[in-house]
Parts: structure tokens; sequence; C-alpha cells
């Protein structure tokens, strides 16, 4: 069985998010850090991984992307802060595709 993940990414200042699914989040978060695809995150250096969740299905993974995206940023922040409180980079304490 595959899993997919939604996560969300910030900035150093933790002034931006990004919001995305991927079925390899080590990978990905790997993707993020070396800048390797040209866009939002690359420009604006947005490679911190302070958030995510695992799901068996890539539909509801999409569905659940859709909805962070379109929730407001106080309601992101809330989920951040409640899993992950002191932001810590979750990709560098070995903590991807372990929860």
């Amino acid at each position: 069985m595959r899993t997919y993940y939604v996560y969300i990414l910030t900035n150093q200042n933790h002034t931006m998010l990004y919001i995305g699914v991927t079925n390899d989040l080590a990978r990905r978060v790997a993707e993020h850090k070396a800048g390797a695809h040209e866009g939002f995150t690359k420009r604006y250096k947005i490679n911190k991984l302070v958030y995510f969740e695992e799901s068996p299905s890539v539909a509801v993974a999409i569905e659940r992307e859709k909805q962070l995206k379109a929730g407001s940023r106080a309601k992101k922040l809330a989920l951040i802060n409640e899993l992950n409180p002191y932001w810590n980079e979750l990709a560098d304490v070995g903590e991807v595709g372990e929860r």
C-alpha cells in the first residue's frame, strides 16, 4: 500500500507557508531544499518542513490539501502549533515517514 503526504513548508522567518502533496515526502522535501524546481518555494526559500499528515489515498490527500489551502492563515498556524509548537525542522530530526 502506498502512503501519500500533505505537508506544510515555511521559510526561515516563518512568514510564508506552502502546502503540497507527495507520495515520497523525504524526496520532495530534499527537492525543495535543493531548489530543484522553479517557482514559489525556490523564489522565497520556503524549504523548512514544519507539518505533515499521512494518507493511504491520493484522493483523500488532495482533498485535504485543498481544505488546508482554503483555510485561513490562523487555522494553518494553529495546526502547526498543535503538533509542532517550536516549529522544528521535521525533515532534519528523522521524523519524515516515521509518524
